[in-house]
């Protein structure tokens, strides 16, 4: 039996598990939709709980719902973070459908005190690892330059590393950047960040929900190791216009929203552009270094839906987004224009079969470029790289009974890469081998899970998932002998076997109840990815490439044990919890000492590479407080994070880039008044590993630099503190704003960016001297923002 007829077999049996309950009472079902009863939005992850039997169910990604229960009179309580909860009393003889419109909660002038999420998922919750968060609390945080931003806000979180002073990149237990899913409306997103890793691309205006799963990676998702940021736009006001925005110290953004059709069809455009290149422009002195530079970035998202009736939904969204750093010297005749970014088109539908039966199809285009264009004189220089890809999902959830909630479906995608594609002329010569570098390969999943009760104390989560990976043509493989040199070609024709690989990627974890209060967890996950994100920096960076599984390059397999207890204290308004991870990562891939990215041009991208595996365990420790005027947590992170790649560093295991000891963060919002809310964070971390210079020698005159082990030095450790103090005006019947004040880096700490070796004196006088400089990146920079809303 090969291994897609056992992934058929297993699929099969649990899905049949669930149906095997025999029905003793007559049962009838309650379905429907929670949304925000002020503009429409479906409220993702709402509660929705059974007082008589306590026990509920959680509304999923569209809001939709479904609980079948035994005939009787019930008391069903809808509760969402910051909304009032809705109770309603149900007399259960007949399937019923209840749409609910839930109103936020209003804020009261003698007491101000802010509920947050108070909730028990956390502990009942069979899912290890996950967090989500709500728009206001992100913005509510510190905001580097003005600009907040969502990733940033996650690395704040116990497992999630930074990926450097400022940096929007992040690491999640021991794993590289690659190894992150980041799904925007369900379409991937191969680069997140702007001005080189500053900023993320999410404008925080146009998003509805941030779930983060670090741990427990249910069966639908797949294709990453280390973890899934599932962001998800909103749907726009489909009662009223709106109109939000801001304008700040870089950039400025607005928002448009409202009904097509009142509350049948609504649409939201948001857009975001930087203008430090307009503001400085006039300057910039004729004489200056910057002068001819300019740089700036724009986001713009886009979002349409229909409802044709209850049972069928239409949503189209898109995402476009570019950073472009442009220089050009009349003078000398040189000339750079470097644009990249990201485009994406989701379409779905949503489709409901009955009242058990949910489906939604989607598909999904996606395009990530980076191109860079040299002009000096007559000679013109491209250089492009990037990943097209087309999508098509299928999506179902199945809902037998409240104790069982069932998922699948089937996912497709067709890549097209370019590793490195490069075009050039002279005059009328023209330069043009970018016709070896495309790549192309299909990818394919099917999937099932069951989340469900075994009994009142454990609640399971078992799931499976079928991936393979199939690399087709045109593709031409080249022979080289000893010295490097092409000596034969072998041609795989359009849509023909280059290579492929399969695999089964079970998933499963367990909770079990200590009582009401307290759980313990234990997750158990594989999983497979054919992509690759090459990389020669020690920080992400568009120029890193996308790369496929091929006959060389093994798809990567990730394997993790993660263990956690949790609690919660005083009705709630406390979350703790402990968890342990150890996760080990085979056929990782990295570039081979001494390698170059010019090395793959005119031959195989593959030829550089070296193999070799990882492994990480570590403790993550969380409290987070969710009630009252002070609102907040505290995360700290104890990890180990080794490579060992028999090629490279004498084929000794090394500390990977992403290896940091200790990681902790502060993270505080006090609510003062309806006028005045302030709020702070502060982080501290062990240094970054990166390998510098352990000698130099002086060869005829040329010093020679010697490098020891990789990674042998920790830069020192980094720590920072950010506050932030917001003025909301007083609020007017259609039109409200706020100013925001916000200090980075409040005590002005030289935290190290990168070193480098500098030198003074002599060679030929014997004066020479050799130290190594630490260069600091941000000092203390405030910022303020104007916010409004009308």
């Amino acid at each position: 039996m090969n291994i897609f007829s056992k992934a058929i077999v297993l699929i099969i049996a649990l899905f049949i598990l669930p149906l095997s309950y025999s029905f003793a009472q007559e049962k009838f079902t309650i379905s429907g939709y929670v949304k925000d009863g002020s503009n429409g939005e479906s409220l993702i992850g709402a509660g929705v709980y059974v007082k008589e039997i306590t026990q509920g169910t959680a509304a999923n990604q569209y809001g939709f719902y479904s609980l079948t229960l035994d005939k009787g009179t019930y008391n069903v309580v809808f509760s969402f973070l910051s909304f009032k909860d809705t109770i309603i009393t149900v007399v259960l003889d007949k399937n019923i459908r209840l749409n609910v419109d839930m109103a936020p909660k209003p804020i009261e002038t003698k007491e101000f005190v802010v509920t947050g999420e108070r909730s028990d998922k956390n502990v009942q919750g069979s899912q290890m690892g996950t967090t989500t968060l709500s728009i206001d609390q992100i913005k509510s945080l510190p905001a580097f330059m003005g600009e907040v931003d969502i990733i940033k806000t996650i690395q704040l979180l116990p497992g999630v590393q930074s990926a450097g002073e400022g940096n929007s990149g992040f690491y999640v237990r021991g794993g590289g950047p690659d190894e992150n899913l980041i799904l925007l409306d369900g379409a991937n997103v191969y680069n997140a960040s702007h001005l080189f890793g500053f900023f993320s691309i999410f404008n925080s205006d146009a998003i509805n929900s941030v779930e983060l799963i670090k741990g427990g990676m249910p069966a639908q998702y797949g294709g990453r190791l280390a973890s899934v940021l599932d962001i998800t736009m909103k749907e726009g006001n489909n009662q009223e216009f709106h109109a939000e925005g801001g304008i700040g110290i870089i950039s400025s953004r607005l928002t448009l929203q409202g009904p097509i059709k009142k509350k049948k069809s609504s649409f939201i455009v948001s857009g975001r552009r930087t203008y430090v290149d307009v503001l400085l422009k006039p300057f910039i002195s004729s004489s200056s270094q910057l002068k001819g530079s300019g740089y700036y970035f724009y986001d713009l998202n886009v979002k349409l839906n229909y409802e044709f009736s209850d049972k069928d939904k239409l949503y189209f969204s898109g995402y476009f987004g570019r950073d472009v750093f442009t220089y050009d010297n009349s003078e000398t005749g040189f000339s750079v224009n470097v644009p990249w970014g990201n485009a994406t088109l989701t379409a779905r539908w949503n489709h409901l079969f009955n009242d058990k039966l949910f489906m939604n199809t989607s598909v999904i285009y996606t395009d990530y470029q980076f191109q860079s264009t040299f002009t000096a004189d007559q000679f013109t220089f491209n250089l492009f790289s990037g990943i097209r890809d087309i999508n098509a999902k299928w999506d179902l959830n199945y809902y037998p009974t409240i104790r069982h909630n069932i998922k699948f479906g089937a996912n497709y995608t067709y890549h097209i890469f370019s590793p490195s594609s490069v075009t050039g002329s002279s005059g009328s010569v023209t330069f043009d081998p970018s016709q070896i570098n495309h790549l192309y390969a299909n990818e394919v999943a099917l999937y099932l899970s069951d989340d469900f009760d075994l009994t009142d104390r454990i609640k399971l989560n078992g799931g499976i998932r079928y991936s393979g990976f199939q690399q087709i043509g045109p593709f031409y493989r080249y022979g080289h002998d000893d010295s490097g040199k092409i000596i034969d070609t072998t041609y795989t024709a359009p849509w023909k076997t280059v290579c492929f690989y399969q695999g089964l990627e079970p998933r499963f974890s367990i909770r079990y109840s200590l009582n009401l209060h307290s759980s313990i967890k234990a997750a158990y996950t594989i999983n497979d990815q054919y992509m690759h994100l090459a990389s020669l920096s020690t920080v992400t960076l568009p120029t890193d490439v996308w790369v496929p599984s091929s006959s060389l390059v093994k798809p990567e397999i990730g394997t993790q044990y993660s263990l956690g207890y949790f609690r919660n204290f005083k009705q709630d308004a406390f979350e703790t919890s402990v968890e342990v991870y150890y996760k080990t990562m085979k056929n990782m891939i990295d570039y081979k000492d001494g390698s170059t990215y010019q090395d793959s041009y005119m031959d195989n991208f593959d030829k550089s590479f070296t193999f070799g595996q990882g492994w990480s365990y570590g403790v993550e420790l969380f409290i987070k407080k969710n009630v009252g005027k002070f609102t907040g947590w505290i995360g700290y992170t104890l990890a180990y994070s080794f490579r060992n790649f028999p090629a490279n560093n004498d084929s000794m295991t090394f500390p990977s880039k992403y290896d940091r000891r200790h990681d902790l963060s502060v993270v505080g919002t006090y609510n003062f008044n309806q006028h005045w809310a302030f709020s702070s964070q502060f982080v501290f971390a062990t240094g970054d590993a990166l390998t510098v210079e352990t000698g130099r020698y002086i060869i005829e005159n040329r010093i020679v630099p010697e490098y020891g082990e990789r990674n042998n030095y920790r830069l020192p450790p980094y720590d920072r503190l950010d506050l932030s103090a917001t003025y909301i005006r007083k609020k007017h019947e259609k039109y409200q704003s706020s100013w925001t004040f916000s200090i980075y880096n409040a005590y002005n700490r030289h935290n190290p960016y990168f070193i480098y070796p500098a030198q003074t004196g002599s060679v030929a006088f014997g004066t020479l001297q050799l130290t190594e400089k630490e260069v600091s990146l941000f000092p203390i920079l405030p910022s303020v923002t104007w916010n409004f809303k009308f």
